[in-house]
Formats: C-alpha cells, sequence, structure tokens
C-alpha cells in the first residue's frame, strides 16, 4: 500500500500570488526596521522611549492575532474564510503606515511619541487582520509534505526582495543630496512604501480563490456570542499549544527570531561608530549593503539550499544545519568588523544569512504538517488558530526585542547624541551583536533535536485523514 497521499500539485502562479502578499508582509517590518533608527538619530527619542514604541504596539498584536485567527477560521461567507479580512487588512496596514511616519523634528518629543504610539497600534491592527488569515492561506493550498515546503520557499523568495531593497533607504534617508534631513525623506518614502505594499498584500485575496463557508458547521460570530466566542479562543488555544511538536516550532522560532531582531539595529550604530569612528557620511553604502548583500544571500543561496536540503535530509535536519551555518556568520562577524576594512564582513554574510533566511521557509512547512496532526486529534481545521498562535509567539518575540533593544543601549551607555561613544559602548554593541543571537540559536536546536514529524509520519496522518473524508 503507498505511504504517499494523492495531491496535485499547485500551479507556480497562485505559488507566485501568494509570494506577493509575503513580500508586503516582509517589507513593512524591512522599512520600520530601518525608519526606526531615524527616532532615535533625527528626532532625540530616548531609550526608553524607542522601548515602548517597540514594545507596546507588538503586544497589542500579539493579543489581537488568536482573536483574529479564531474569526477567520470561523467566517460563513460566499468568498470563504479569508479573502476578504486580507483586503480588508492590506487598506488599513497602508493607510496607517503612510501617517504614522508623518513626524516632524519641530514637534515636541513628548507628541512625537504619543503620535507614533498611537498609529503605530493601528498599523497592527491592520496587520494582524491581513497577516493571520494570509498565513492561513498558505497552510491551505496544500497537504503534500514537499509541495508545502515550495509553497513557502517560493514565497519567501519573493518576500525576500524586501530586505534587498528596505537597506537602500539608508542611502536616500542620509545622503544629502536627496534630502536635507532624515525624517523629511522618511516622510516621504512611508507613502510610497505604504501605498505600494497594500496594494501588493491585495493579490492573494483577488488571485487565491477560497471556496464558499456559508454551509459549514462553525462556531458564530455575533457579539451576542461574543462571550462564547472568546471562551473557545481561549480553549483553541490552549489544545494547539498541548501539541508538542507545535510548541517546538513555536519556542524555537522565538528564541531565533527574537535574538536576532534584537540585535538588528545595532548593525547601523556598529558599522557607523565602530568602523568609521561616528561619521555617517564616511560610512556611505556600507550599512545598506550589509543589509542588502545579505538578502541577497538568503534569495539565491539560503533558500534554494534549503528547499533541496529539505528534500534531501528532511525538514528537522536542515534546520539543524542552516542554524549552525548561521552560528559560524555570527562568529565570523566577531572577527570581520575590522575598522578601516568594512567590506571584511562580506565574507561572513553567506553564513549568517542561514538564520534567519531558512527559518520560516522550514517553519511554516513544519506548522502546515502540524495542522494535519492536530485535525487527525481534533477532527478541526484550525489554520488560522495555529498560524495565529505561530506568528503570535513571532511577534510577542519581536515585541520583546524591541524592549530589549532599548534596555540594552541603555546598560552599554550608547549616547546617539555623542559624535564618538566610549570604548566600553562599543564593546557592549558587539558582544551582544554575536553573542546573543548564538546563544538563542543554540537553546533552539536543543528544543528542535527530537521533534517527531518526519515524511514517513507526515504521509501516515495524509492518508489518515483522506480515508475519513473518503467515508464521510
Amino acid at each position: 500500500m503507498s505511504t504517499t497521499p494523492s495531491t496535485s500539485k499547485i500551479p507556480m502562479s497562485q505559488k507566485i500570488a501568494f509570494g506577493v502578499g509575503m513580500l508586503a508582509n516582509q517589507m513593512f517590518p524591512a522599512a520600520i526596521s530601518i525608519f526606526i533608527v531615524v527616532l532615535v538619530q533625527d528626532l532625540g527619542f530616548p531609550g526608553w522611549m524607542w522601548g515602548v514604541v517597540s514594545l507596546a504596539p507588538r503586544i497589542f498584536d500579539s493579543v489581537t492575532d488568536p482573536i483574529m485567527g479564531f474569526i477567520s477560521d470561523n467566517t460563513k461567507s460566499k468568498w470563504g474564510r479569508r479573502r476578504q479580512y486580507v483586503f480588508l487588512g492590506a487598506i488599513i496596514m497602508g493607510v496607517s503606515f503612510v501617517i504614522m511616519w508623518q513626524l516632524f523634528r519641530e514637534s515636541p518629543i513628548d507628541y512625537n511619541f504619543a503620535y507614533f504610539l498611537f498609529w503605530s497600534i493601528v498599523f497592527y491592527l491592520g496587520l494582524t487582520i491581513f497577516s493571520v488569515p494570509y498565513v492561513a492561506m498558505g497552510y491551505e493550498m496544500s497537504d503534500d509534505f514537499h509541495e508545502r515546503t515550495s509553497i513557502m520557499a517560493v514565497s519567501q523568495w519573493i518576500g525576500q526582495w524586501a530586505w534587498v531593497i528596505a537597506p537602500w533607504f539608508w542611502v536616500i534617508m542620509y545622503d544629502t543630496e536627496w534630502y536635507a534631513t532624515a525624517d523629511l525623506a522618511v516622510r516621504d518614502l512611508a507613502v510610497w512604501v505604504g501605498i505600494i505594499c497594500a496594494i501588493f498584500a491585495m493579490v492573494p485575496a483577488i488571485f487565491i480563490k477560497g471556496k464558499s463557508t456559508l454551509e459549514e458547521d462553525y462556531s458564530p460570530l455575533t457579539f451576542r456570542n461574543i462571550g462564547g466566542s472568546l471562551l473557545e479562543i481561549w480553549y483553541s488555544f490552549v489544545e494547539a499549544f498541548k501539541s508538542a511538536p507545535f510548541r517546538k516550532l513555536c519556542f524555537s522560532t522565538f528564541l531565533i527570531f527574537n535574538a536576532f531582531n534584537t540585535v538588528a539595529a545595532f548593525t547601523f550604530f556598529i558599522i557607523v561608530y565602530y568602523l568609521f569612528n561616528g561619521d555617517a557620511g564616511a560610512a556611505g553604502l556600507w550599512p545598506t549593503l550589509f543589509g542588502s548583500l545579505g538578502a541577497l544571500s538568503t534569495t539565491f543561496l539560503v533558500i534554494p539550499a534549503i528547499s533541496r536540503m529539505s528534500k534531501l535530509m528532511g525538514k528537522k535536519k536542515a534546520f539543524l544545519v542552516s542554524q549552525f551555518i548561521s552560528i559560524i556568520g555570527y562568529i565570523l562577524l566577531w572577527f570581520l568588523f575590522v575598522p578601516g576594512k568594512p567590506y571584511l564582513f562580506i565574507i561572513a554574510l553567506p553564513f549568517f544569512s542561514f538564520g534567519i533566511g531558512s527559518l520560516f521557509t522550514i517553519m511554516m512547512s513544519m506548522t502546515a504538517d502540524v495542522i494535519d496532526l492536530d485535525e487527525l486529534h481534533s477532527g478541526k481545521r484550525r489554520e488560522g488558530i495555529f498560524g495565529a498562535i505561530y506568528w503570535w509567539m513571532v511577534k510577542f518575540g519581536f515585541a520583546i526585542a524591541g524592549g530589549l533593544s532599548g534596555v540594552i543601549f541603555s546598560i552599554i551607555g550608547f549616547d546617539a547624541s555623542l559624535e564618538v561613544q566610549t570604548e566600553s559602548a562599543i564593546t557592549g554593541l558587539r558582544m551582544f551583536f554575536s553573542g546573543l543571537p548564538i546563544l538563542g540559536t543554540l537553546f533552539a536546536m536543543y528544543i528542535m533535536w527530537n521533534y517527531e514529524i518526519d515524511e514517513e509520519k507526515a504521509n501516515e496522518i495524509t492518508l489518515e485523514l483522506e480515508k475519513r473524508k473518503a467515508k464521510k
């Protein structure tokens, strides 16, 4: 008897439509990671303000994600469960992103802080409405073990162009031939990013069709039943988190992504203040090249390699190998950040890029396998809930990372108002930049060491689900 479930391949056009949505999903945070430096460097936000505007909106976002997952899973509509929310979320994201960055250095710092915080919360509400059903779309596209990895690889390949493009914003922001000040540049760039990415985010809603769910037996989504619905959200959250394989995916992603994002913003400051002694003009394209070349390595090396590795050695081993390679990259960066020789760090970028570059291709594919296991045990299809919980861990980690970045700046004594930083501040930046991601990655590898769903088990689960459907 065959142990391989029968399923049709997904047309490349559908994979690309899904991937265009991923470009928007990644361009917004990529742009934020660049633009947010303006808050400290040009608008004078102290470390605690940086921490609050990074932490608070993402905590709000992490709370709304499970609610959106429940709503998406239980929506009765002729358009299906996801498309209308993806479309609405795209509009909210685009509009609020443009408004969020209309900050002026002439305004009082407290006003800019409150203004940015409010519109950040609106933006992250739109991100929740878009991203939770969008990610669930990807989980639903195929039940084939390797086709899932292919879908995620295509989407991550397209999405990675956000990280290739975004670092070039440094050039526009700090080149006086483009703009007199960086805050003026950000105000204009935000308009372009917001409008274009909103259009990209609508593509999956328009081109990925969903079957009608009007006749499905879903939980009611009415205000009258909101109490019961919230209770079911909690129960679904608890049930999903009882899955040992799913917990491993969530905690490993949290550790790797959290550690990476805590120190990601340090790159600019290390290059400017360590390699170029505080002269942002002399640093020129090097902060841009670090991000852009790293993303190109992910696009043309890491994602194709991880797709191939997954087929040859399985998803778990591919994950472990790729993360080990990233540790080598972080070690190399400690030695290859050399004042006066910025070109040396390019050697480390292909190794460094294997960490985050492979993470979501593998983990999102694994999450789809876990959702099948959950259906086998519970009899329910809960892509929205599982996607919401997984991305809750990602976003909560992102929130913690933003807060930790501000704390680390305060601990090491980094002061953006100084043209030349103290030696202890620069050494502290470099130690955290290499050390924290290595520590997080090692813990994640330990957690994933005994991950139990391989190709054989995934195919057995799928075949059993097909038998159930056939009986019905």
